[in-house]
């Protein structure tokens, strides 16, 4: 939703499970210099408090370490 975009500035990276690479929230993480993966299905349900997460939005993957 573009109402979110203001929450960009405080994020580090952004992580959805549904869209593409056109996606608003990907171009916008893009504008604001934070890497994004879209598209990733099941993210939110893994990644949880405490976890460190490494995402690279150049490859599109995103890796989950205890």
């Amino acid at each position: 939703m573009p109402a979110r975009a203001r929450l960009f500035g405080t994020a580090a990276v952004l992580v959805t499970e549904t869209g593409c690479p056109l996606s608003h929230g990907r171009i916008v993480a893009r504008e604001y210099g934070i890497q994004a993966v879209t598209g990733s299905p099941g993210a939110t349900q893994a990644i949880r408090t405490g976890l460190t997460i490494t995402v690279d939005g150049t490859t599109g993957t995103l890796t989950i370490e205890a």
